[in-house]
């Protein structure tokens, strides 16, 4: 057996590792690389295998980092089967398409933005994302099945988004058995909305992600309190407060946690724009899963309160309706993808409002290195949106406990229940976060810990 980490390794975008058993190739995840936008659409574009020799694959979520390259791994020669559970199929149904939807209208913008630069094309489009949905086999948590021959796999709860999962696989390879598990994004216990994530035991060979391997979250419960004090603090200003947010799962806690706030009748009575199509369309599948709900928010909608409604909450459609929102005059929140302000809405928001300094940009996620969002998190007083450059006037905040990704703590409980002889690859990190946790694992008498790079390859 053969693991070659393909995507996510000492990086936390383009999740992507290749699984070699008896001559049957196994892929876990397929994920867009996020970054300089040169070197992240050479690394999308080229597979460093031929999609053509893949023979299933096996997702772990809906999140872009980690599905959203299957469209191109499709069109590129692709034809196995994609397994995952039901709720991730039909989040990807929609935010596929909204992926090529997107790569398309920024592909336009630019090559008329820049018209004397060599014309862009898409990656894919919204052809190529609805090819790719036909080779989609929705599960349940629990349920076993052999993606190839000789591999089975259970998918169980990772607690980090709507459906999310983490691999259970059971290898057999002349005569011996390995037992791998790969955790996708391993949640956090108290999450909003979905179950705690569930526990993998007596590994030979565990991937886990190192998002925050040296970090500590704050408390979920101090959540509220903190968006509070940010809401009072950006109405005071008489500015809007522009929120990147994914559009899955980031979007619904959002809206969870400021339907707690203005329900109490806590929060400032300012309008709530969800701009994002895209956004609209997850919450029906959130509402069509109510097996995924965690029983907190069962007893919210036992009592008639809907988690992602409230009164001064708007949906916004149209192109016409998202331009003249930069219009807008006093106090509004805009929540708006991409999280990371790599695409989509938000990044025209942002072009509009950046250089006001009544304007708040409340991260509330994970932001990778290169991305325009990281950069404003680092306190970049000038930044490029569009190619443009852009002076930053906006005062920049962060509430840090709403991470779906678990911190050191969770990382290394979930660990020691794993087996100290394992061997263990973290991946989905940073360096300065993946190191860091491999010292502490091997601290704990974890005997085998590797940080793997790109491209590397590992014989069972």
């Amino acid at each position: 057996m053969e693991i070659q980490f393909c995507g996510a390794a000492r990086s936390v975008t383009g999740s992507m590792h290749l699984i070699t058993v008896g001559g049957k190739k196994l892929l876990l995840d397929c994920g867009l690389y996020q970054g300089r936008r040169s070197e992240s659409r050479e690394r999308n574009v080229t597979f460093p295998f031929d999609p053509r020799q893949v023979d299933a694959m096996i997702l772990s979520h809906a999140h872009i980092d980690h599905s959203g390259n299957i469209p191109n791994l499709v069109k590129q020669g692709f034809k196995g089967k994609i397994y995952c559970t039901t709720a991730t199929q039909d989040l990807c149904e929609v935010m596929l398409k909204d992926s090529a939807f997107i790569q398309v209208r920024d592909a336009e913008y630019l090559n008329k933005k820049h018209p004397e630069d060599i014309p862009i094309t898409p990656i894919y489009d919204e052809r190529d994302a609805e090819a790719c949905l036909q080779q989609f086999r929705g599960l349940f948590y629990g349920k076993k099945f052999d993606p190839v021959p000789n591999v089975q796999c259970t998918l169980l709860n990772a607690g980090h988004m709507f459906g999310s999962a983490m691999l259970e696989l059971e290898i057999t390879e002349n005569g011996k058995k390995i037992r791998l598990g790969f955790t996708g994004d391993l949640g956090r216990k108290n999450l909003p909305i979905i179950e705690d994530p569930s526990s993998l035991k007596n590994l030979d060979i565990l991937i886990s992600e190192s998002t925050y391997g040296n970090k500590i979250h704050d408390p979920v419960k101090e959540i509220q309190g903190d968006m509070l004090n940010i809401l009072r603090e950006a109405v005071s200003r008489g500015g809007a407060i522009l929120i990147p947010a994914f559009s899955v799962e980031r979007t619904q806690e959002v809206l969870y946690h400021l339907n707690a706030l203005y329900e109490s009748h806590q929060a400032p009575e300012i309008p709530v724009f969800v701009d994002s199509p895209l956004s609209h369309k997850v919450t029906g599948v959130f509402e069509k899963h109510p097996e995924y709900y965690d029983a907190e928010t069962r007893a919210l909608l036992e009592k008639g309160d809907l988690p992602f409604s409230f009164k001064k909450l708007n949906f916004i459609s149209t192109v016409e309706e998202s331009k003249q929102l930069n219009d807008r005059r006093g106090p509004c929140i805009i929540i708006a993808a991409s999280g990371m302000c790599e695409a989509g809405r938000i990044v025209h928001h942002l072009k509009s409002r950046i250089g006001n300094e009544k304007t708040t940009l409340l991260i509330v996620g994970f932001m990778a290195v290169n991305t325009l969002g990281r950069k404003l998190l680092d306190g970049d007083t000038t930044v490029k949106i569009f190619g443009e450059e852009r002076e930053v006037h906006a005062q920049i905040r962060r509430v840090n406990a709403f991470s779906g990704h678990g911190d050191k703590n969770d990382l290394l409980s979930f660990a020691r229940g794993v087996n100290q002889k394992a061997s263990v690859f973290l991946v989905h990190g940073e360096t300065t976060q993946s190191l860091p946790f491999a010292e502490t694992l091997k601290t704990e008498g974890f005997a085998h810990v590797h940080v793997p790079d790109r491209l590397d390859k590992f014989v069972f």
